[in-house]
């Protein structure tokens, strides 16, 4: 006869849990993950503290004419030898942080500012894309608040996202409560640019929304971080009729849809007209209990400022109107 075997042991999480034990490991699971951020960014903050103050050793000695750049070499070999786990201590990576010393040339100010919450290898491409402060802190602020990766922060760099952000001719300030009103205009940008498109300048505005739509990835970067596609030539019955939006969005932080209405040619004041109507139907068929009033925006090849300012001011709805470029 076989021996008896004994009574395995019931996993974990095949018993029953007793009353409120989700909800107790549910918060501790994100305990857990909150304090593994905090984590990460003290390191973060003390490794960007002590790259700064090697890179101020180096600029003020070199100030002194006491040290010249031969030193670098030296110092990279002696670090290198005493620390040979540890990367950063390279001659290129040295020369870098007596670079970040100089553009920064007050640590505490580092430490208070979005540049001490980015990663070393983000911090250099705001140091060297970028040539002034002001440029600097911008990007650094947009890279802390959307989570940009360094290849995105360069590509929006190399785009300048930044700077055409909030530029686009709007009446959001009349027709949306505060503060949803600055987060629709910083949410927009003038002009929008498609250089990942090959159109010739003859292309209809079909061609336009076949090519975005191709490249839609391509074209949501552009657009910015919080926008969802929800499609194109999206069909609305109205009073027996057919009617299609180009295109259709959702943003994630306005909470309210974004219709976005393409013209192959230079803007006229009855665009917005449609536009207001499709924004109408919009809220009438399809925005939610929750969401915010639906927001229009207008992509046309030129405009004149004078005739968008006139057009949006009576206008009912709120929409935007921007250029786009090639």
């Amino acid at each position: 006869m076989s021996a008896k075997r004994a009574p395995s042991a019931t996993p974990a999480s095949l018993t029953r849990a007793p009353t409120g034990y989700a909800e107790w490991i549910a918060d501790v699971k994100q305990r857990v993950r909150a304090a593994q951020m905090r984590a990460s960014l003290a390191v973060n903050h003390e490794l960007i503290a002590l790259y700064w103050s090697i890179g101020r050793d180096l600029l003020e000695r070199r100030a002194k004419s006491t040290w010249g750049d031969g030193v670098i070499d030296r110092a990279s070999a002696d670090l290198r030898a005493e620390f040979p786990n540890m990367e950063g201590f390279s001659r290129s990576n040295l020369k870098y942080m007596r670079q970040f010393a100089e553009a920064w040339p007050d640590v505490d100010q580092i430490r208070q500012q979005p540049v001490g919450q980015l990663p070393w290898s983000t911090n250099l491409v705001l140091l060297t894309k970028l040539k002034k402060r002001g440029e600097r802190l911008a990007y650094a602020a947009s890279a802390v608040e959307h989570g940009w990766s360094r290849n995105v922060l360069t590509l929006h760099i190399e785009q300048g996202i930044v700077e055409r952000t909030g530029k686009a001719i709007t009446n959001f300030a009349e027709r949306l409560p505060m503060p949803l009103s600055d987060l629709a205009r910083e949410s927009i940008k003038d002009p929008y640019r498609f250089d990942f498109l090959s159109l010739s300048a003859e292309a209809s505005e079909r061609d336009l929304e076949d090519a975005l739509v191709g490249h839609i990835s391509k074209f949501l970067i552009e657009l910015g971080a919080g926008f969802a596609y929800v499609g194109r030539q999206v069909p609305l019955e109205i009073d027996g009729r057919d009617f299609f939006v180009d295109l259709l969005f959702y943003h994630l932080r306005l909470r309210c849809f974004v219709v976005v209405e393409l013209k192959s040619g230079e803007f006229e004041p009855e665009h917005t007209g449609k536009l207001n109507f499709y924004l109408s139907a919009i809220d009438s068929q399809m925005r939610g209990e929750h969401d915010a009033p639906s927001i229009g925006l207008l992509l046309c090849k030129s405009r004149s400022r004078v005739f968008a300012e006139y057009a949006l001011r009576d206008t009912v709805k709120p929409m935007g109107i921007e250029q786009r470029t090639k």
